[in-house]
């Protein structure tokens, strides 16, 4: 995890050996954010991650966001 220049927070996947895989999240400066809160992309290459997030009980979805075109998923983090 990291932060965007925002103060949102990032999530940045790797892989097993450490090599980067995906972000997990989208920075939307101007989104109303609480300060455990992220926006996941969940579609395009990114689809399935907000279910393997869930399912490793990372995150917990909370409310969609429209997003340009598409929609991401406000999540609460859990850990």
């Amino acid at each position: 995890m990291g932060e965007y220049a925002s103060g949102h927070i990032c999530i940045k996947l790797r892989t097993i050996h450490g090599a980067p895989y995906a972000t997990a999240t989208i920075n939307d400066p101007d989104a109303d954010l609480l300060e455990n809160e992220v926006i996941i992309k969940n579609y395009s290459e990114n689809e399935g991650v907000l279910e393997a997030l869930e399912e490793a009980g990372i995150v917990q979805p909370v409310y969609l966001l429209k997003y340009g075109h598409t929609n991401g998923v406000v999540c609460k983090l859990l850990k």
